[in-house]
């Protein structure tokens, strides 16, 4: 009779740098930073909180579609995107704008796509990234692909793909870690684990005891990190980066967060499925709170830099959201223009017909 073994993974615990209260934890090793880079890490996850509470106000006005906040979540994202180089490449999924934003493509785009502008999918030159992906899970597959073409270019760029905890429980997933690893591809897989796949709860898409662990099956390294903590996120994330970039293959890391807000501004009630309690318990950990402390014992922040950061936000959105309202109003025969380079006989058939 075959033989089998059970395989227990130790769930670890999330690789911190800073306590709650804004201390540098003794038993972790700090990663080297200038105090520009902790001053940008914090200007980037303010800028985000308020980009996310103008796009929340502007979607409850009508002037915006479908949008997802980010609340909570500054320090997963921002950390993350902070190694990487202009020529990298970020595959999304629906509430990564902001990565894409640090990563070159402008808010008025991101709102484009948000209102349903063929617009907001025109990539701008020289900003490699992906447009969100709404299939969940699916841009786990195409950042492995990504990544194997610059791999058979001999190219040194590195790929960050985003998914939450519910798209590690889809088959893009393990069949994009599966790729990466044995092929070795230059590629970061971030999850963020914020609890919840709309309502249903973690605990029940997967029996595993953490998410990281399964890079195990891929036979990559698997990092848990805690995703209310910036240093932390940016410590892992650079080491991931790094070791893609030196050609030693992928790593999965999972980003333990909360989502301050709804899933979506279309319908969904947290209150129905989270507590109070819950609720309080991760606000005591706010990304943004931790590091201000932090920062401001070491004399890099204060309420005026904070100030400034939050008005150059305000300023930008309302100029993004006022290009994305003047952009000009979309044709059926525009649409079919924008399919591909030449038309098939039966596209230009249409384009004529809708024309009249």
């Amino acid at each position: 009779m075959e033989k089998y073994y059970e395989v227990r993974i130790q769930a670890p615990q999330p690789l911190s740098v800073l306590s709650p209260e804004g201390e540098l934890l003794p038993e972790q090793e700090i990663p080297e930073m200038s105090g520009e880079t902790l001053q940008e890490l914090m200007r980037r996850m303010v800028f985000t909180r308020v980009w996310d509470q103008r796009a929340i106000s502007l979607n409850r006005q009508g002037r915006l579609g479908f949008y997802a906040p980010v609340s909570g979540q500054e320090a997963s994202m921002v950390g993350t995107t902070m190694p990487l180089e202009k020529e990298d490449f970020v595959c999304p999924g629906y509430r990564d704008m902001p990565q894409l934003y640090w990563h070159g493509l402008p808010i008025a785009n991101a709102f484009l796509y948000s209102r349903g502008h063929q617009e907001g999918g025109r990539i701008p030159e020289g900003v490699n990234v992906l447009m969100p992906q709404i299939i969940i899970g699916a841009q786990i597959v195409q950042a492995a692909g990504v990544a194997m073409g610059f791999k058979k270019r001999g190219k040194r760029n590195v790929v960050v793909a985003y998914t939450g905890d519910g798209g590690s429980s889809q088959g893009d997933f393990y069949e994009g870690l599966n790729t990466a690893g044995a092929f070795q591809l230059p590629v970061v897989f971030v999850v963020q684990n914020n609890h919840f796949a709309i309502s249903t709860p973690r605990s029940l898409q997967t029996a595993a005891e953490t998410i990281a662990q399964k890079a195990v099956a891929a036979g990559i390294p698997g990092v848990l990190v805690d995703g209310m903590d910036v240093m932390a996120v940016y410590k892992a994330a650079t080491e991931a980066v790094d070791r893609a970039r030196n050609g030693q293959g992928p790593t999965l890391i999972e980003t333990v967060t909360y989502r301050f807000g709804p899933h979506s501004m279309s319908g969904d009630d947290p209150t129905k499925y989270r507590t109070k309690e819950e609720q309080g318990e991760w606000e005591e950990k706010d990304p943004l709170v931790r590091f201000r402390r932090f920062l401001g014992k070491k004399g890099l922040w204060n309420e005026e830099m904070e100030n400034q950061v939050t008005e150059a936000a305000k300023s930008e959105v309302a100029e993004a959201i006022q290009k994305a309202e003047s952009a000009g109003k979309m044709t059926v025969a525009g649409l079919i223009d924008s399919m591909f380079e030449k038309l098939t006989p039966e596209l230009e058939e249409q384009k004529a017909m809708y024309s009249r």
